[in-house]
């Protein structure tokens, strides 16, 4: 059952919630649980477990997106779009000014200490991730080849991570097209919307190949909007595809940039993606214009996830069990386990491997962090006492 309050009071709980919306995808989704079904009734458990599992086949913040679903449940499409807005506004204006104080005073040489005791704390976020994601997303021998090839073909640059994706999932729907169960055909009324959707992601994909030469602010709405097509299983899914584009390809940043601008993400409120708006900032930022290459990476971002609830809301029920949806992206999930692999190895390279010398102190906290996370410590623990070790570390060397 759906009970709608008031527009005005529906608007204050998404800008609250925008606030306070710690804890990545997993704390998120458990708030708006909280909030929505077991304190405020606005919605009932089936309506709002339908909604999650749709949102999770979507490439994209799935914690986002389950807001903006639930404000179109509650108020049609006007409600999907405050509430999506608003999970994320606080964020952007938060990267916005950690941007700025970053350019402007990060270079530091005690703030280059202090990240010393974070960003070996974000590897082992990292690593916990992969452990996560392949319990998961590794269930049999061809999930774990597919997982193995994805890495080798990351580690080695061998093809464009969006086109291994592609060729991945077309594997896997070639695979299950092949099964009986394929032979009824979809509802007429899904099949339009659905190629409603497809056509949207061809013209959206087709701008940002054609932004692509157009300078900076083209090549970041490129990265992005191509990063939020791919990015299936949330943020940790994509950042090897935005770190491979980024640090690699552009050289917008370097590594240990990467790794503060996940430290930043974990550690303020709304979805982790929004890093990719803190990297627009510095991607932006020799050019003069850091709050315009984050605006540039966030509409791109996150425009794709508005198309998708807002188009695709009416057909959960449908979406949820078409196996010719599922079984592409089961593979993908499997080829994503593989690609994190190759993310968590780089990043502990530059971390705990700098100058081709092992760093023992930088090892131990990301040992202690991954044991923290792994006895059920919260991220917000973890980083802060990362950052505390990294003080100590800063005052010692100084």
């Amino acid at each position: 059952m759906i009970t709608p309050p008031p527009f005005a009071d529906a608007c204050r709980f998404w800008l609250k919630l925008g606030l306070i919306s710690f804890g990545g995808p997993a704390g998120q989704i458990a708030i708006m649980r909280e909030e929505l079904v077991e304190r405020r009734r606005w919605l009932d458990a089936e309506h709002f477990n339908h909604a999650l599992a749709y949102c999770m086949l979507l490439p994209g913040p799935e914690a986002q997106q389950l807001a903006t679903y639930a404000g179109w449940l509650l108020h049609g499409r006007r409600g999907g779009l405050v509430a999506g807005l608003l999970f994320i506004l606080p964020s952007l204006l938060l990267m916005l000014v950690l941007g700025w104080l970053y350019v402007g005073f990060g270079d530091t040489p005690v703030a280059s200490a202090i990240k010393l005791g974070v960003q070996p704390v974000v590897v082992a976020l990292v690593a916990m991730a992969l452990w996560r994601f392949g319990k998961k997303g590794l269930q049999g021998r061809q999930s774990w080849l597919l997982a193995i090839c994805a890495f080798v073909v990351g580690w080695w640059a061998l093809l464009p991570i969006p086109l291994l994706l592609l060729l991945v999932g077309l594997l896997g729907w070639w695979q299950r097209d092949r099964e009986p169960d394929l032979a009824a055909r979809p509802p007429l009324a899904f099949r339009r919307r659905l190629a409603g959707i497809a056509a949207f992601v061809g013209v959206f994909l087709a701008i940002c190949l054609l932004l692509a030469p157009t300078g900076r602010l083209g090549e970041i709405a490129s990265v992005c909007g191509k990063a939020a097509l791919v990015s299936f299983g949330g943020a940790y899914a994509v950042l090897p595809y935005f770190f491979d584009t980024a640090v690699r390809d552009y050289q917008w940043i370097t590594a240990p940039q990467m790794l503060d601008a996940l430290a930043l993400g974990e550690t303020t409120p709304g979805p982790l993606i929004m890093v990719l708006s803190f990297v627009g900032y510095l991607a932006a930022a020799p050019m003069g214009w850091g709050w315009l290459g984050a605006l540039t990476a966030t509409l791109f971002t996150f425009l794709p996830s508005f198309v998708f609830i807002l188009a695709g809301a009416p057909l959960v029920e449908a979406s949820r069990h078409l196996p010719a949806v599922k079984a592409p992206l089961a593979s993908i999930s499997a080829a994503i386990v593989g690609l994190i692999a190759q993310l968590a190895l780089m990043l502990a390279l530059h971390v705990l491997w700098p100058q081709q010398q092992i760093d023992w102190l930088a090892a131990a906290l990301a040992l202690a962090g991954f044991g923290l996370l792994w006895r059920g410590g919260s991220v917000p623990l973890v980083l802060g006492l990362g950052l505390l070790a990294g003080m100590l570390r800063a005052w010692l060397m100084l």
